[in-house]
């Protein structure tokens, strides 16, 4: 089902390893039983939802545009189809719309709708972007 390209360890200049990427596939298969051990690290939990919201992985975001090699410019807009929400540039939205929940290197940048909860992927490939929304579910 699943093979060693869904899960690669990227390491820095020196060999030394500073992330995982694992594959949307893989992470979809899996998400559902790591969110919760991830959520344990960091310390995160419901009572302290509302704090975690307004934490963002502005760090990936800034490598994933160091590393920017695409034949489009970089855009900042996000559209949630499930309530309408949108902005035109997310970092610059005050008060925030979507709040930036991941990104990294290999193109993949999703967003949580701040409205209605749904997240929203978009998938950068070299030549175009795939969007993708995710409805809010509640468990």
């Amino acid at each position: 089902m699943f093979s060693d390209k869904d899960i690669q360890g990227l390491y820095d200049h020196k060999g030394i390893l500073i992330g995982v990427f694992i594959s949307s596939k893989l992470w979809h298969a899996i998400e559902d039983e790591v969110n919760p051990i991830i959520d344990k690290h960091l310390g995160t939990s419901e009572e302290n939802e509302t704090v975690q919201v307004m934490e963002e992985p502005i760090e990936d975001w800034e490598n994933f545009l160091k590393f920017w090699d695409f034949r489009y410019p970089v855009e900042k807009n996000v559209v949630c189809d499930n309530c309408g929400a949108e902005t035109s540039d997310w970092t610059a939205d005050t008060p925030k719309k979507f709040l930036l929940k991941a990104a990294n290197i290999a193109g993949l940048v999703s967003f949580q709708c701040l409205q209605c909860k749904s997240r929203i992927i978009k998938r950068h490939f070299k030549d175009h972007i795939k969007y993708e929304i995710i409805p809010f579910k509640e468990d």
